[in-house]
């Protein structure tokens, strides 16, 4: 469509992420403590965790709604283009509507994570992409007698594919017999308290852990909008690549968590390790071989989001940090999901927020606007938050290993 309505989706989407993402990490936290009883064969905890968990997250869900919708109001005030700023609040509410369903969807995955099963979110997050991708060919476009409504278009194709999402996965779980008894079984359980705190005390810091990354992602946004739209378009197409090579790194993390949390269950620490080391070296095997293809195809891969010159020129520059970044991006959400099935989440946290935000930002700034380095200042800040996150949370995960293997 243009450079203008790829500069108000990244906008807008860096913007609305750190509300998803905060709401995502909150269901995090059922996966180890699922894990950790099913590992340990106690059917019932498991059963009173699922109950307890899918009432924490909708209550948590409805209310980060309500706040997405007054930083809706604030968007006017975050420095963007008149032209950006038009089309991204549109789109914003359409994906703030999503937020809900989308929500419950991740509920649903991370008990099933939590008992062994990832293949059913798989095959539904395929399918729901598959529809994401047709409506918004012919909303964006107005084809098939569509009218053609631009961004509007993909935020409709976003909302239809999240409501979709939560629903097959009611589907498949009301005709499989198995996992149908989880919740017919949860729903004679009662709530209680002390789970609810329990699933909050562990969801919430690895929603601030996932948060103050997504923030740093999303102040790199807004300060790359300080810079022009062609700079935040490039941003976006730079950051797309990326967010692709790095959702393989996340699929082997998830695995990764749900692999230390059954063999805690099991007081198995030696597999535990086994599990972590194997995760780590393909992770950062994968994200080598992925540098090298950034470097190398720096100049033609932006090609796939525009064909915008001055875009491409500058997100072929981003891609350049992009290639050695990722080895450290990897290496922390390797060590990061490791830390989870621990149920070691606090001090991650404060971590997390320490490289990010206090060390990862103003690196960004003061290369990008008093070096005057450009857009690829913004990058170096990714570069320098993400090294010291993955360094810090690899020393954490080793003084956890110490205590449990001297247990």
């Amino acid at each position: 469509m243009g450079t203008t309505e790829l500069a108000a989706a990244s906008f807008a989407n860096s913007v609305f992420m750190i509300g998803m993402i905060f709401g995502m990490g909150i269901t995090f936290g059922m996966t180890p403590l699922v894990g950790n009883a099913f590992g340990d064969n106690d059917h019932k905890t498991t059963i009173v965790w699922l109950k307890n968990g899918l009432f924490s997250h909708l209550s948590a869900a409805a209310v980060l709604t309500l706040l997405m919708f007054a930083v809706y109001l604030l968007l006017p005030f975050m420095g963007q283009p008149p032209e950006v700023l038009e089309l991204a609040q549109p789109y914003f509410i359409l994906l703030n509507i999503s937020y809900l369903p989308f929500i419950l969807f991740f509920s649903f995955k991370q008990f099933f994570e939590g008992i062994g099963n990832t293949k059913i979110a798989m095959q539904i997050t395929l399918t729901a992409n598959v529809v994401n991708i047709l409506l918004n060919y012919v909303l964006i476009f107005g084809k098939l007698g569509f009218p053609e409504l631009g961004l509007n278009g993909a935020g409709i194709g976003t909302l239809v594919s999240r409501i979709i999402m939560p629903i097959m996965f009611a589907f498949y779980i009301a005709r499989k017999s198995r996992f149908r008894e989880y919740f017919l079984l949860a729903h004679a359980e009662n709530l209680s308290k002390e789970r609810i705190v329990r699933l909050f005390k562990i969801g919430i810091p690895i929603a601030f852990q996932l948060i103050v990354e997504v923030t740093a992602f999303g102040i790199g946004a807004v300060m790359m909008g300080w810079l022009g739209e062609t700079s935040l378009a490039a941003h976006q197409v730079a950051l797309g690549l990326a967010s692709f090579t790095y959702m393989i790194a996340v699929g082997i993390s998830q695995a990764n968590t749900i692999r230390v949390s059954h063999q805690i269950g099991l007081k198995d620490y030696h597999s535990m390790k086994m599990a972590t080391m194997a995760s780590t070296h393909l992770v950062l095997v994968f994200m080598s071989l992925m540098a090298l293809i950034f470097v190398g195809g720096k100049n033609l891969l932006p090609y796939l989001f525009t064909t915008d010159v001055s875009v491409v020129r500058i997100a072929a520059g981003l891609l350049i940090v992009a290639a050695v970044f990722q080895l450290f991006d990897g290496l922390q959400v390797i060590m990061q999901s490791t830390l989870r099935g621990m149920a070691d989440v606090t001090v991650p946290m404060f971590i997390a927020f320490i490289a990010y935000l206090l060390i990862g930002i103003p690196t960004s700034y003061v290369f990008a606007f008093v070096l005057k380095v450009g857009p690829q200042g913004i990058w170096f800040g990714y570069l320098v938050g993400l090294g010291t996150a993955g360094i810090l949370f690899y020393l954490r995960f080793k003084k956890n290993l110490r205590k449990y293997e001297l247990a």
